[in-house]
C-alpha cells in the first residue's frame, strides 16, 4: 500500500509508543519486517524542539524511508509550523496524535481530549494539511467515552480536510487500553472513507492479525505493545498472512546477535549513563516469557555499566541453548508447574 508517494514493503505496522519506539527499535522494526513505523510524539510547543529529548524523538539518522514524525499538541498554527519544522529536519510523513489516553497529556487538551471539539479537530487538520507538501496522517480513538463515541464524524473530517491515512485504535479515551478493542467501529470507519485505514489494538498473534484484517478490511494493521521484546513478530504476521502457516520460532543465536545489536545501537543514542537505564525495559520484554527471565531481569536491572549489562545479556541468552536451538515461550512456565 501507499502512502502519498510512498510505496511501503507490507500492510504490518508499528505502533507510535512514547519511551519505545525510539530510532534503534524502529530501525530493527523495519529490519525484521515492519513496512513503516511512526516516532514517538514530538510536542508542538517550540520551546521545546530543541531539547534532548524532543531532539532525540524526532532523529531519523540513517533510518529506512519513509520517516514519519508524530506531533501532538492543540494549537493549529503551533501544529502546523511544528510540522513544517520536522519536514525541514527529514520527515517524509506528519502523523498527528489524537489518540493518547494519558492524563497528562489529555489534560493539556491534546491527544484523544481533543476527540470533543470536532471543530477544532477540522481547524487542526486543515491547517497542519495545508502548511506541509508531505502526506499527512491522523491516529486517533473512536471517540472520548462509550457514550461519545464520534470516530466517523471525525473520519469524514479527516478525509474532507485532505488526510492521507487513517489509524484508529478500536478504544475511547475512557476505556484507556482496558477491554477488547471494538473492531466494528474500526469497519464503520473503513467503510465510510475512501483513504487508508489501518486497524489498530489488541493485535498480539498472526491469527490475530489475519481476524483483525477480515472483521475491518483495513488497509493495514498496526502492532504496539505485542511487539515489545518481540520485534521479529512483524515478519511471524507477514509470513502467515501470506502463506497461512507459521515461521517456526527464531533462533536463540539470531536473538542474540538482534539483541547485542540493539544494545549497542541504544546506547550510542542515548549515552552511557542514559542508555543502560533506558536499555532496562527492552531487556524486560525479550527476557520475560523465557527460563529465568524474572531473576535474571532482577539482577540485571542492578548494573550501571554498558559493557555489564551487554555481557549479563549475552550469558542469559548462551543458558537458552539448554531448551534447545530455538527460543521456547512459556519455557519458565513449564519449569514452575
Amino acid at each position: 500500500m501507499n502512502i502519498g508517494p510512498h510505496l511501503l514493503r507490507n500492510n504490518v505496522f508499528v505502533a507510535p509508543m512514547a519511551g519505545v519506539t525510539d530510532r534503534p527499535f524502529r530501525q530493527l522494526c523495519k529490519e525484521l519486517g515492519a513496512g513503516y513505523a511512526v516516532s514517538e510524539m514530538a510536542a508542538s510547543n517550540p520551546r521545546l524542539w530543541k531539547t534532548e529529548k524532543t531532539s532525540r524523538r524526532i532523529n531519523h539518522d540513517g533510518e529506512m524511508a519513509p520517516r514519519a514524525v508524530q506531533i501532538a499538541g492543540a494549537d493549529p498554527r503551533m501544529l502546523a509550523e511544528c510540522a513544517q519544522y520536522n519536514v525541514d529536519h527529514g520527515a517524509q510523513i506528519i502523523d498527528i496524535n489524537m489518540g493518547c489516553p494519558v492524563k497528562k497529556v489529555c489534560n493539556s487538551w491534546c491527544g484523544s481530549a481533543l476527540l470533543q471539539d470536532e471543530k477544532l479537530v477540522a481547524r487542526i487538520l486543515e491547517t497542519v494539511v495545508a502548511a506541509v507538501n508531505v502526506p499527512v496522517t491522523l491516529k486517533f480513538r473512536t471517540g472520548w467515552d462509550r457514550l461519545n463515541k464520534n470516530a466517523l464524524n471525525i473520519a469524514h473530517v479527516a478525509q474532507e480536510s485532505g488526510i492521507a491515512m487513517l489509524t484508529l485504535h478500536g478504544r475511547t479515551r475512557a476505556d484507556g487500553y482496558n477491554g477488547d478493542a471494538e473492531y466494528a467501529t474500526i469497519a464503520a470507519v473503513k467503510a465510510a472513507v475512501s483513504i487508508p485505514v489501518v486497524a489498530n489494538g489488541d493485535i498480539t498473534t498472526p491469527e490475530k492479525a489475519r481476524q483483525v484484517l477480515a472483521l475491518t478490511n483495513a488497509d493495514a494493521i498496526m502492532v504496539g505493545r505485542a511487539a515489545q521484546g518481540r520485534p521479529w513478530i512483524f515478519r511471524e504476521i507477514e509470513y502467515f498472512l501470506r502463506t497461512g502457516t507459521h515461521m517456526p520460532p527464531p533462533l536463540v543465536s539470531e536473538v542474540q546477535h538482534l539483541m547485542a545489536e540493539h544494545l549497542r545501537a541504544h546506547y550510542s543514542f542515548y549515552g552511557a549513563y542514559l542508555g543502560v537505564r533506558t536499555a532496562r525495559k527492552h531487556i524486560g520484554w525479550y527476557v520475560r516469557d523465557l527460563s529465568g527471565g524474572e531473576e535474571f531481569r532482577q539482577r540485571m536491572n542492578l548494573l550501571e555499566d554498558c559493557d555489564q549489562q551487554l555481557a549479563a545479556v549475552n550469558s542469559f541468552f548462551e543458558m537458552q541453548y539448554a531448551h534447545g536451538n530455538r527460543l521456547q515461550y512459556g519455557a519458565a512456565m513449564q519449569m514452575a508447574a
